[in-house]
């Protein structure tokens, strides 16, 4: 019988390998590279990078014309390694590149303690989420221990009108989405969100009921770089039971701001002050 090498697909084999080699390469490679270590043509290597491109695996940076790890890469291996343990069906190759795709990531390497304290402090599940094509993906979670959670969202893709982490980001980053853009499929009261997300903008932070399932609220305040640039969102969720008004108001949201504000300043955040 044969062995499960005969039937590799080589450029299945190959898009792993590229995929290896960005993990291991933080501040991106250009295709010349690229395609020298992994010992391909110039043809073969643009169209593996643009098909990964295409299911955002890969990120081009088009100033430069570098290829990093893409947003989906990141959530691919937190999936992974969730659901890895003694009796998962993980391939040991798929697992080890997971591995190498999340050590690779300086935003959930630098976020990760923040979110363990702030999962210790309120006993909540926090998450680290970022928008991605008007969708909110989960990449890093730090779980409480209540015996009463809300399921585990690592590595999936929810529409950003949907939770608190979509709403909080899109209310500082987008000016006249609405106008610009126009109705967006899914949103039923498009005036209604918009006068929403303002509030949001506001406050400078979202509290969602219901968005994500029957009995779920989510919070979300959003991290900004040295730039200013919003780099995510710190997201907790609970059942709704929990969040009652009065532990929103004088321990989650205050607790969400805080840890916020000191992950920004990690990044290189600075406040500017009138």
């Amino acid at each position: 019988m044969r062995g499960p090498e005969v039937y590799s697909v080589q450029a299945v084999v190959k898009a792993i390998d590229l995929l290896e080699a960005l993990a291991q390469t933080a501040d991106g490679s250009s295709i010349d590279v690229l395609k020298k270590k992994l010992g391909l043509s110039h043809g073969k290597a643009f169209r593996l990078l643009a098909t990964l491109e295409n299911k955002g695996l890969v990120e081009r940076n088009k100033k430069n014309n570098t290829y990093t790890l893409g947003l989906q890469a990141f959530g691919m291996a937190q999936h992974i390694l969730k659901s890895d343990s003694p009796t998962s069906s993980a391939h040991p190759v798929m697992v080890d590149l997971a591995q190498q795709i999340m050590k690779s990531d300086n935003l959930i390497k630098m976020a990760h303690p923040m979110m363990v304290e702030l999962a210790h402090k309120l006993d909540e599940a926090v998450y680290f989420t970022v928008l991605n094509d008007d969708e909110v993906l989960f990449l890093d979670m730090v779980d409480s221990f209540q015996n009463i959670k809300t399921a585990d969202f690592v590595g999936k893709r929810f529409p950003f009108f949907t939770n608190a982490a979509g709403k909080v980001i899109r209310s500082v980053t987008s000016i006249n989405f609405f106008g610009r853009a126009g109705k967006k499929s899914g949103i039923k009261n498009p005036e209604v969100l918009e006068l929403e997300l303002e509030e949001i903008r506001r406050k400078g932070f979202a509290v969602d009921f219901n968005g994500m399932g029957e009995g779920i609220c989510s919070v979300a305040v959003v991290i900004r770089d040295y730039a200013g640039k919003v780099v995510g969102a710190l997201t907790l969720l609970a059942p709704s039971f929990r969040m009652l008004q009065d532990r929103l108001d004088n321990v989650v949201i205050p607790s969400m701001l805080e840890s916020a504000e000191a992950l920004s300043v990690k990044f290189g955040y600075t406040r500017a002050y009138a």
